[in-house]
């Protein structure tokens, strides 16, 4: 097999495309017969360059100045060639070509791997997930511009020191039209965010050390609200005098009885009720924020509450097994549902999730391993974060505990 390469460099001018008798210069690389022409971004008077020495004619000032970056520009292509052969990779006039003007895997910016991330994750991540990323990385820009004076850094300069400041940064930072800074814990999602972009530069290579490696991020714990029984009952048995209001509880109270997201029932149609191995109605779906598969039989609350929609107007016209309405109006009005059911607590539809979690499955025995999978979760890790021990059901299980243990003293 042959290993060796025949190699050369010259330089020469594009007479042809001169304007006022200046033409521009270029350096010619080529790798057994194959050749590439390198810009070299400078300009040299036609009857000055001398076509046998490669040179410009002269001992002007201008003349040394081009000669000298000419000297230069061919050390810098041998090197490139040298280091090429030496790591024993395939040699080609582009690939020097690529190395000299700096885009090789060693030379990729920040900005080349936002780029890339986000062309990766358009088709694959729900439209709420890319728009979460694009708020992280307008962070990024901001921080780039305010503390480092700069819009993009070398991939190799992203280090602990990077991340520190980074966060110090969104600590520090007081977004337009917000009541206050950020949490701590949107803090952390932001650098999660960024960490997942710099894994996948890792991933690719084109980050050398990982600047994670030490990064531990610190979540505050949040105790996330959900709807008691007692809350739930008043709410389900409330009469509006508003229709709206009276539609948005309705939601409200089917996703607490089938843990089922926003956007999610905003899609059900008809087609998505089928009768399960028990005999009785489940839905069969596929949630829009991870794509997994979720089958959920149908409690009567929620079987009554499709009933009630089946030939409502705006049913009939979307095709929808509910009307459709925006996340913005239905959080918007889930506060005036709140206060005429006198519930005290920061209603979003979100709770009905937390809520069937909780007051509507744990609370009654349903295993955590269920649980998972009704909420449509890849780990029970995740529903762990949902999932509450009642105190109500501590109270059951410890009952239960003391007749046995009760029973057990009594026959020894």
């Amino acid at each position: 097999m042959k290993t060796s390469k025949t190699f050369s460099i010259l330089f020469w001018i594009n007479a042809s495309r001169a304007k006022n008798n200046e033409a521009e210069i270029y350096a010619r690389v080529t790798v057994d017969r194959k050749r590439v022409n390198i810009s070299l971004k400078c300009k040299v008077n036609v009857n000055l360059w001398d076509v046998k020495k490669k040179r410009v004619k002269g001992h002007t000032t201008s003349a040394k100045q081009i000669n000298n970056y000419l000297d230069q520009t061919y050390t810098k292509l041998f090197q490139v060639y040298q280091d090429l052969k030496y790591k024993g990779e395939l040699i080609t006039a582009q690939l020097i070509k690529a190395n000299y003007n700096g885009e090789d895997e060693n030379t990729k910016s920040l900005q080349d791997l936002i780029k890339y991330h986000s062309k990766k994750i358009e088709n694959t991540l729900a439209s709420g997930s890319i728009r979460n990323f694009g708020i992280t990385e307008n962070y990024i820009n901001r921080f780039l511009k305010q503390k480092r004076k700069t819009t993009d850094i070398y991939l190799k300069q992203l280090d602990y020191k990077f991340l520190c400041d980074f966060e110090s940064f969104l600590g520090n930072y007081w977004p337009a039209g917000h009541p206050r800074g950020m949490s701590n814990n949107t803090i952390m999602k932001h650098i999660q965010r960024l960490r997942k972009i710099v894994t996948l530069g890792y991933h690719l290579e084109w980050v050398d050390k990982d600047p994670f490696v030490r990064w531990k991020p610190v979540y505050e714990k949040k105790e996330r609200e959900f709807l008691s029984e007692n809350e739930l009952s008043n709410m389900e048995l409330q009469e509006f005098q508003q229709k709206r209001l009276e539609r948005v509880r309705d939601l409200f109270v089917f996703s607490c009885y089938t843990g089922i997201s926003y956007i999610d029932i905003m899609n059900l149609t008809e087609d998505n009720i089928l009768l399960g191995i028990d005999g009785v109605n489940w839905i069969f779906t596929h949630r829009q924020k991870t794509k997994s598969k979720v089958k959920i039989p149908l409690l009567g609350k929620a079987q009554e509450i499709i009933n009630k929609y089946k030939d409502h107007p705006m049913t009939i016209v979307s095709g929808t097994l509910f009307p459709k309405i925006t996340n913005e109006k239905l959080n918007a009005y889930l506060k005036d549902v709140a206060f005429v059911c006198g519930i005290k607590k920061n209603l979003t539809f979100h709770m009905a999730r937390h809520t069937f979690a909780t007051t509507i499955t744990l609370s009654n025995g349903v295993p955590i391993e269920t649980v998972s999978k009704l909420l449509g979760h890849s780990k029970i890790a995740t529903t762990q974060i949902y999932a509450r021990v009642l105190e109500k059901k501590i109270s059951d299980d410890m009952h239960i505990l003391r007749k046995r243990l009760t029973k057990k003293a009594k026959s020894s």
